[in-house]
């Protein structure tokens, strides 16, 4: 056989370059590589056929890297198999007709063929194998890459666009025009680890010990029952729907919004929802007052003095009452709807809350100040049953 396999070695890898059209347009390095590597294989199977405690080591880590190459040229394995099923195709009819030629027993061609297949099997192994090594490899860059833009676009004070413009192409990530930040609370048994099987346009990342995702283009079509069931068992924030270069102020304003969950300003969990998901524009009035509560406290303690000096159980009522009048408009019978009491009772009450305070509550130019206003004295000085 030995005399032959020159020759061999240029059918085969013509046949290869005829029938696998992504090596057809192979530039001349590749196909010296193909060349090289089908040489060495088939002198290595007729050194077996000599020896058979030859070692595979040398053949093994070849096609190990052919198949590592193959991954980070970004073809498909299934072009390098059909390549090498080509060959090997070629090679055992150009080696059976030999044999007829020489007049060799069937019993020994046959015997011949099973061992082509055989090895030829080897060879695919070792190949998939340096496949798998290179994807995981690359996948695993690829990760730290996003990672590394996921940082890069949440940082403060921002980055300069040119810095997330490269990252963004290392990264491989396609740029939206519009993306909201998401925060997750670790999950009851989760051992902290993040979020799997997202959809691979979602950035994962870690912010300040908190699971992290950007989500791109979340105002589309279905974004939002996609998110819940993507995220089924968490309980999160998602902040406002931003462009990318103000991705840190969606994460501030979702940090904000995880934050009154914590305290308990925003109910707890609904057991029927897949997914407990805040999303902070829905909770604007109390993120506000939350940003400036030290300042909100300060001037309710003075202008909301007549309520404090009404007694603990008389100004809470009268707070909920004052509220509910400025939601509905100063509609009586509306704001008694709200507290469950009679319209007769609400006039009553605002007829009090008249004498108590000095300025009209009705003012249209007060009527916002005095909402945030009330809303904070009723957090400091709740009752139980303030109907």
């Amino acid at each position: 056989m030995r005399p032959h396999l020159p020759h061999l070695n240029e059918v085969m890898v013509a046949g290869v370059l005829r029938h696998v059209p992504e090596y057809a347009r192979a530039d001349e390095i590749y196909v010296q590589v193909a060349r090289a590597a089908t040489a060495r294989a088939m002198e290595h199977f007729v050194q077996m056929i000599a020896d058979p405690e030859t070692s595979w080591d040398e053949v093994h880590q070849m096609f190990f890297d052919v198949g590592y190459g193959e991954a980070i040229e970004g073809r498909g394995l299934e072009h390098l198999q059909n390549a090498m099923r080509i060959s090997s195709r070629i090679g055992w009819r150009y080696l059976s007709v030999e044999g007829e030629r020489l007049g060799k027993p069937r019993a020994l061609i046959s015997l011949l063929a099973e061992v082509n297949f055989a090895y030829l099997d080897q060879l695919a192994s070792a190949a998939a194998q340096g496949y798998a090594r290179a994807r995981e490899k690359t996948a695993g860059e690829r990760e730290q890459r996003r990672a590394r833009l996921l940082s890069l676009l949440l940082a403060e004070p921002a980055v300069l666009p040119e810095v997330i413009a490269e990252q963004v192409s290392l990264a491989g990530w396609p740029m939206p025009k519009r993306l909201a930040v998401i925060l997750l609370q670790p999950r009851p048994g989760g051992g902290g680890v993040g979020p799997t099987g997202l959809p691979p346009s979602w950035l994962v990342g870690v912010d300040r010990g908190q699971h992290c995702v950007i989500m791109p283009d979340p105002d589309g079509p279905g974004q939002a029952e996609r998110l819940s069931v993507t995220l089924a068992g968490w309980t999160g924030a998602v902040g406002p729907t931003a462009p990318p270069e103000e991705a840190r102020v969606s994460l501030r304003w979702a940090r904000r919004a995880l934050d009154l969950v914590a305290e308990g300003t925003i109910p707890a969990r609904d057991p029927s929802r897949l997914a407990f998901l805040v999303r902070a524009e829905e909770y604007l009035p109390g993120l506000l007052l939350q940003e400036g509560r030290d300042l909100a406290r300060m001037v309710a303690s003075r202008r909301l003095a007549p309520l404090t000096d009404a007694g603990p159980r008389q100004g809470p009522r009268l707070a909920a009452t004052l509220l509910e009048c400025l939601k509905n408009g100063f509609n009586a019978t509306d704001a008694a709807t709200a507290l469950c009491v009679h319209p007769q009772t609400v006039r009553y009450r605002l007829g009090q809350l008249h004498k108590l305070f000095d300025f009209d509550l009705e003012d249209p130019e007060i009527r916002l100040e005095m909402m945030l206003l009330v809303h904070t004295w009723m957090q400091d000085h709740a009752e139980p049953s303030a109907g």
